[in-house]
C-alpha cells in the first residue's frame, strides 16, 4: 500500500472530524474489542506461527492485555476530556480559564514483533480514543500477526485506522510523509533512525526502548517464590520481553542458593524438558538465535544452553558471567538469565548508574531501608517490589522508559494524554472592561490599581 496515499487518506478523515464526538470514539473503541473478541482464534493461530506463543500465553498478555486496555479506556474517558477549570489571577477577573484534551491529527505507530498484537493494539487505543486517525506499520518479523491485523483492521475500524505492511522501505516512506506524532516501540538504532525522520518535520515522537533491566535479590526469606517469578518474567515469551529481568544480582552465597531456586522453578514451569513443553515460545527468526547462541558460546553456561536452529528451540539458560562478557554489554532479548554477584545493595546500585537507565527495576526481599536506597539513588522507568513485568497490567500507572530505555509514556490517561493537545482556553467577557487599567497612557491612579491586582495575596 502507498505511504504517500494511505497517509492522505487518514489526513482527509481527520479534517473531516467524523472521528472526533465522543459517540464515535466510543464506538470505535468496542470495533477494536469486537476485532480481538471475535478473531481471537484467529490471532492465536498467528502468534503461534510467528513466536511459537503458547495459546495461553497469547490470551494472557497479548489479547485479554489489550483488551483489558480498550476497557479502561472506555470506561474513563469521558472524564478524562472533560474541561478542566484553571483559576484565574485577579487581574484578569471576571474570566474563566480552563484546558481540555484536544486530538493532535494523524499519526504513525510502528509496532514491534516480540508482542506484536499488545504492543500495536494498545497504543492504537489511545490514539483512536483520543480522536486522531491513525496509520499502523506492523513488524516485517511477525508476517502472519502482520497480516491479519491489516485485514481486520481494514474491516473495524476503517476509515479511521489503516495499515502499512512491509520492511525496512515501507517503514522509510511513512516516516517520510508528515504526521502529527510518531509512536514507536523496538530497538535503539531503529528509534534514532525514527527521531532523524521525525525531525525533518518537527514531529514529536514516544519510543519505548528496552534495555538491561536489572533484578536485586537481598534477603534469602521467601527465595523459593522470587525464583518462580524472577523465571517466569526472563522466560516469558522465550526471553524476548523488553521488561524483563536481564540480569539478577545478590550477595555470593544468597546468589548460589537462588541458582539452585531458579533451576528448579525452571522445572516447575516448563519441565524437565522445556522443547516438549505447550507453555514454552520459541526465537524469532534465525538472526536473533544465532545472536544469542553467540552470546552463550561466549560466557558460562550453568544451567540450559540446548539448542536447535531448525526448530528455533533455546532453551532457559542460566550463566555466570564474567563483567566484560558480551552477555553483559547488551540488552539479550532472549531465554539467557545472567547471575551477577555483588557485595552488597551499594555494589549493586553502583552497578546499576553505570550503564543506561533501564526500562525498568527490580528489587526482592528487601527492608525499607534498602528500598529507600535504591528509589533515592537510581533512576528508571519503573521500579517494582517483589514482582517482574507485572506493573504494565495496572492501566492507572504510565508505562515508559527515561533516557536511553526511552521518552514519553502511555497506557491508560497517558495513552489519551499521548496522543492529544491539552489546549489553554481563557475567556474574558468585554465588559466590564477591568483591562482598562493597563491600557496606555499611564498614570499613578493606574499603576496604583495595578499593583493592588497583582500583588501576591
Amino acid at each position: 500500500m502507498d505511504a504517500a496515499s494511505t497517509v492522505s487518506r487518514a489526513r482527509a478523515v481527520f479534517a473531516g472530524g467524523s472521528g472526533q464526538p465522543l459517540s464515535v470514539r466510543l464506538k470505535v473503541l468496542l470495533n477494536m474489542r469486537k476485532m480481538l473478541t471475535e478473531h481471537q482464534d484467529d490471532f492465536v493461530r498467528a502468534l503461534q506461527e510467528d513466536l511459537g506463543k503458547p495459546r495461553g500465553e497469547s490470551l494472557a498478555t497479548e489479547i485479554g492485555f489489550t483488551l483489558s486496555e480498550i476497557a479502561h479506556i472506555e470506561r474513563n474517558l469521558e472524564r478524562w476530556l472533560r474541561p478542566r477549570p484553571v483559576p484565574v489571577p485577579r487581574v484578569l477577573l471576571p474570566a474563566k480559564a480552563w484546558t481540555e484534551l484536544t486530538p493532535l491529527g494523524t499519526v504513525l505507530v510502528i509496532g514491534p514483533w516480540n508482542y506484536p498484537v499488545n504492543l500495536t493494539l494498545s497504543p492504537l487505543a489511545g490514539a483512536l480514543a483520543a480522536g486522531n486517525t491513525a496509520v499502523l506499520k506492523p513488524s516485517e518479523l511477525a508476517p502472519a500477526t502482520s497480516a491479519i491485523l491489516a485485514r481486520l483492521v481494514r474491516e473495524y475500524l476503517a476509515p479511521y485506522a489503516e495499515v502499512v505492511e512491509g520492511a525496512v522501505p515501507e517503514a522509510t516512506a511513512l516516516l517520510a510523509e508528515r504526521f502529527d506524532h510518531v509512536f514507536f516501540t523496538g530497538g535503539h538504532d531503529a528509534a534514532r533512525a525514527v527521531m532523524r525522520a521525525a525531525a525533518e518535520n518537527l514531529t514529536p515522537v514516544t519510543l519505548e526502548l528496552g534495555g538491561k533491566c536489572p533484578a536485586y535479590v537481598a534477603d534469602s526469606r521467601n527465595l523459593a517464590q522470587t525464583a518462580t517469578r524472577i523465571a517466569w518474567a526472563r522466560f516469558m515469551n522465550a526471553g524476548q520481553t523488553c521488561v524483563a529481568p536481564d540480569y539478577v544480582m545478590a550477595e555470593p552465597a544468597l546468589l548460589d542458593s537462588l541458582e539452585r531456586e531458579l533451576k528448579l522453578a525452571i522445572t516447575r514451569l516448563f519441565g524437565s524438558d522445556p522443547a516438549s513443553s505447550a507453555s514454552y515460545g520459541r526465537i524469532v527468526d534465525a538472526r536473533h538465535f544465532d545472536r544469542l547462541s553467540s552470546l552463550v558460546d561466549r560466557t558460562t553456561v550453568v544451567h540450559g544452553g540446548q539448542r536447535e536452529a531448525a526448530t528455533r528451540y533455546f532453551a532457559p539458560t542460566l550463566v555466570r558471567p564474567d563483567a566484560e562478557d558480551a552477555v553483559m554489554k547488551e540488552e539479550i532479548f532472549g531465554p539467557i538469565l545472567p547471575l551477577v554477584a555483588v557485595n552488597g545493595q551499594d555494589e549493586a546500585i553502583r552497578h546499576i548508574n553505570t550503564g543506561p537507565k533501564p526500562l525498568a527495576l527490580y528489587l526482592f526481599g528487601a527492608a525499607s531501608e534498602t528500598r529507600r536506597a535504591f528509589a533515592e539513588r537510581t533512576s528508571s522507568g519503573a521500579l517494582n517490589y517483589d514482582v517482574p513485568a507485572a506493573h504494565l497490567s495496572v492501566p492507572g500507572l504510565p508505562f515508559g522508559g527515561v533516557g536511553g530505555s526511552g521518552m514519553g509514556a502511555y497506557h491508560g490517561e497517558h495513552s489519551v494524554r499521548t496522543f492529544s493537545h491539552e489546549r489553554s482556553t481563557l475567556n474574558k467577557p468585554l465588559r466590564p472592561d477591568t483591562l482598562r487599567f493597563a491600557y496606555p497612557p499611564y498614570n499613578a491612579v493606574k499603576e496604583s490599581v495595578l499593583k493592588m491586582l497583582t500583588r501576591r495575596r
